[in-house]
């Protein structure tokens, strides 16, 4: 299902069933005489299904109701999304619940398993992450937990998702993503007691932990960059992630960009290889930047690193150039330096927890995606992307790459 289609289904399908089941919700809590009572924390399932960096960014908030609630967690989440799941391996197994999103058919079969698998799992709380989606709104309420908590718009016009969410958090868009969820697990904790999050999030509170580098995986990754580039030889890696996800394309960067930046790398730095990132899809997208640089440093490693020897990479790598998407909020697990490029988001929202520094023109019309559009904007020239100058990329990264001899 392309992503055009699953917002289409959202509004169209979502917003008459989130009403009925509001109305269902509402009859059954005054036949059944069913009082409001404080989330039963003992255990809570967080739903995030559509973004892999909200499983790093959402950590710091599990691991905090897990040591503060004694809360055994449960995650959900689209299929091709888990592995995020397992970098920081906060979230057993067996308590992830992965999702097809591959057609509607096997969606809805999807759908009915979550139903009898949270019976099974024995869920109390819900804690819905996704930004005003009708969807997830849905399966909050056909999960059965008493307390479920998500954003609202409250006071805010349209975003409509019924009266699903029965611990509601009015969702604020001028702070960082990470204090919206930490702000969810507040609310879970009954620190306020109403909509608006006015409970106090320090950084300390957003600090990730460091994922546990296998050293067995690091030597495979250094066998791999051998068979890649025959004579590397302990040079520098840099790592350019010249893609984006289908998700949001216009936060890619322009190919001739990454080959420039890349061929004043290898011109100004002779001890650099430079490495192409991503999956085994876009490994003809990684090839057309490599073919114009045409330089025997610069390789496609696209494919052939696989999703677990990824954090093993970046623990070795000396800076990563990226476009705003997965592997930046991957990479803020390590010490890795994070160059990310930002255009229709804003780092404001969306920087990765790490060692991150962003590389944003903040257009007036900028970000022109947030969870009042779900994230969608026709916008062809993308000029707050285009517009971010090679000279301003070549030149801060040459500032880092010398300030580390």
């Amino acid at each position: 299902m392309t992503v055009d289609s699953m917002r289409k289904i959202d509004r169209w399908v979502g917003v008459p069933l989130c009403y009925i089941m509001s109305v269902i919700i509402w009859v059954s809590t005054k036949i059944r005489f069913i009082r409001k009572k404080s989330p039963d924390l003992s255990r809570a399932l967080f739903i995030e299904l559509s973004e892999m960096g909200s499983a790093i960014i959402v950590d710091p908030a599990m691991r905090r109701l897990r040591s503060e609630g004694n809360t055994e967690l449960f995650f959900a989440i689209f299929e091709d999304n888990y592995k995020s799941l397992e970098i920081l391996q906060t979230i057993p197994a067996a308590n992830i619940f992965k999702m097809r999103s591959s057609g509607l058919y096997v969606l809805a079969i999807d759908v009915i398993k979550f139903m009898f698998w949270c019976r099974k799992k024995k869920i109390n709380t819900v804690i819905d992450l996704e930004l005003f989606s009708r969807f997830t709104a849905l399966l909050c309420a056909v999960s059965g937990a008493k307390a479920r908590i998500g954003y609202a718009s409250f006071h805010d016009e349209g975003l409509y998702r019924g009266n699903l969410i029965n611990f509601p958090v009015r969702y604020n868009p001028h702070v960082h993503v990470s204090v919206n969820f930490m702000s969810l697990v507040n609310t879970a904790e009954g620190k306020h007691d109403n909509p608006y999050a006015t409970t106090a999030v320090s950084p300390e509170d957003l600090k990730l932990v460091m994922a546990d580098i296998n050293q067995n995986e690091v030597i495979e990754v250094k066998g791999k960059i051998q068979e890649l580039y025959p004579a590397w030889n302990g040079e520098k890696l840099v790592l350019l992630n010249v893609n984006a996800s289908d998700l949001l394309p216009q936060r890619r960067w322009l190919p001739a960009n990454f080959a420039e930046v890349a061929k004043h790398l290898l011109s100004e730095f002779k001890d650099v290889l430079l490495i192409g990132t991503g999956a085994p899809k876009e490994r003809d997208y990684v090839q057309d930047v490599v073919d114009m640089v045409a330089d025997e440093r610069f390789v496609n490693s696209a494919g052939v690193f696989k999703f677990e020897e990824l954090v093993p990479l970046y623990s070795i790598s000396e800076l990563m150039l990226t476009n705003d998407s997965g592997p930046a909020h991957f990479a803020a697990v390590t010490p890795l330096k994070v160059f990310v490029l930002f255009g229709p988001e804003t780092p404001a929202l969306y920087l990765p927890l790490g060692n991150a520094e962003p590389f944003y023109l903040g257009l007036p019309c900028s970000p022109c995606v947030s969870a009042a559009n779900h994230r969608k904007t026709t916008c062809v020239t993308r000029p707050c992307i285009t517009g971010i100058s090679t000279g301003w990329v070549k030149g801060r990264l040459t500032e880092y790459l010398k300030d580390q001899k």
